[in-house]
């Protein structure tokens, strides 16, 4: 039944990728649904990423959001991915561009990293992985920070803006926090 749950939501998300191949570790707090690239461009764009600044992308998994901060918006890039395959995957690929100096993953839990040099903060979590990570991003975040999240929020903050991009046949939001903002 878990594995029809399972395969039902990667298809309603429209990824295209199983997610009953995927690692169902204790810790995590989302399923691998990779992000569609336009999405990640929105984000980026949405989040106002100037050259230089650092973007944090929790659950990074293949490193598309870290890669592309590095290429269109020359930033700065760590991703947090808790399974050693993903982790494993987006090194693979900043080292298979040459985006050592600028992009790294830390393999770990997310709830445990100190977020206190991200200028941008990148999710896509579910709502209750959010509202877990939200104390996180409160004590290390400071003024002016931007938070952006695919497609779920996160409760009790006011987005500052929500958007909507067209991908894989369906609508994705985006919802973009600033921190210090009310």
């Amino acid at each position: 039944m878990l594995q029809v749950a399972i395969s039902v939501l990667s298809l309603v998300l429209g990824s295209g990728v199983p997610l009953a191949a995927q690692s169902n570790h204790a810790k995590s707090l989302a399923p691998f649904v990779p992000s569609p690239i336009t999405v990640v461009e929105r984000m980026l764009e949405a989040a106002q990423v100037k050259q230089g600044e650092t973007v944090y992308d929790l659950g990074c998994g293949d490193g598309r959001v870290l890669i592309t901060a590095v290429e269109k918006f020359h930033a700065k890039a760590v991703g947090v991915e808790l399974n050693q395959r993903l982790a494993d995957a987006a090194r693979g690929a900043i080292k298979q561009r040459g985006y050592e100096n600028r992009a790294s993953i830390i393999q770990g839990n997310l709830l445990e990293v100190d977020l206190s040099s991200a200028d941008v903060v990148t999710l896509y979590l579910l709502t209750e992985s959010n509202s877990q990570l939200r104390p996180n991003l409160e004590k290390y975040l400071r003024p002016g920070a931007r938070v952006v999240s695919h497609d779920f929020e996160i409760r009790g903050w006011k987005p500052v803006r929500v958007e909507e991009v067209q991908a894989h046949r369906r609508m994705h939001k985006i919802y973009v926090y600033e921190v210090g903002k009310k």
